[in-house]
């Protein structure tokens, strides 16, 4: 029992440290690109799109309604002072007497503008709070023909989905990580990283070690196998120790 709540509690542990992203998303006929990254206590956005127009993003998929939160960069944000906005309906606009996003970063390059910003999860009032979780998000998204708020050029709407994001160290881990394919299998199995392999026990599920093999290549077969559950105890060359679950049609 003791060993189950501790693997329990180091899988809360791990989602609580969790982080996710849209990754880069390209919104149209704007040009624009929106990314979206949250962590347990913040989300970040960066937005892209032309130097000489406003861009804007809105949350949710009902465009500009009454009580819609948007994320618009301006001729009034480069203090700040313009980031965070409410739609109260078609053609109506303010900003939020307390801006909740902070822009970290502003630069152009061959015509393009970058902006990064930060804010709380939840934000303040009236914002569109976003979970630190796997899903959807619906957005839409405008450009205009100027810095100014005015009529925009050009607009639509699309939907981000955020994913989970593997911290560097995973990212590691993951590359040397030994992997079994395809599986269920018929003949034969490959592993990747299977240069990192000295030797594969294969085990019934009753528990009973059938055979060991010396790996000379990526693949093992496995055609001679009764249709069923196997475990595969996979000793590495750095002397460590992985496991696969192997399924033989």
């Amino acid at each position: 029992m003791k060993k189950v709540l501790l693997t329990l509690s180091m899988v809360l542990a791990t989602v609580a440290q969790a982080q996710f992203s849209s990754g880069t998303v390209s919104l149209g006929s704007t040009g624009m690109t929106v990314k979206l990254v949250t962590s347990p206590t913040q989300v970040t956005i960066t937005l892209t799109g032309s130097d000489t127009a406003y861009l804007g993003i809105g949350f949710g998929n009902s465009g500009m309604a009454a009580g819609a939160d948007g994320f618009v960069y301006n001729a009034n944000s480069s203090t700040n002072a313009g980031l965070d906005y409410t739609f109260g309906g078609i053609g109506n606009i303010s900003a939020d007497a307390v801006q909740d996003w902070t822009m970290t970063s502003n630069t152009t390059s061959g015509g393009i503008r970058t902006v990064v910003a930060t804010r709380s999860l939840n934000g303040g009032t009236g914002d569109f709070a976003i979970a630190n979780t796997p899903g959807t998000i619906n957005i839409f998204y405008a450009k205009g023909p100027g810095l100014s708020l005015q009529y925009h050029q050009s607009r639509g709407y699309a939907s981000l989905t955020m994913g989970a994001v593997l911290a560097t160290g995973e990212v590691a881990a993951e590359n040397k990580k030994v992997v079994l394919y395809p599986n269920p299998a018929k003949e034969t199995v490959s592993f990747k990283n299977a240069d990192k392999i000295k030797s594969v026990d294969i085990f019934e599920s009753t528990g009973r070690k059938i055979r060991t093999v010396k790996m000379d290549g990526k693949e093992m077969n496995v055609s001679d196998l009764k249709s069923g559950n196997y475990y595969l105890e996979i000793s590495l060359k750095d002397g460590s120790t992985a496991f696969e679950q192997l399924i033989k049609e």
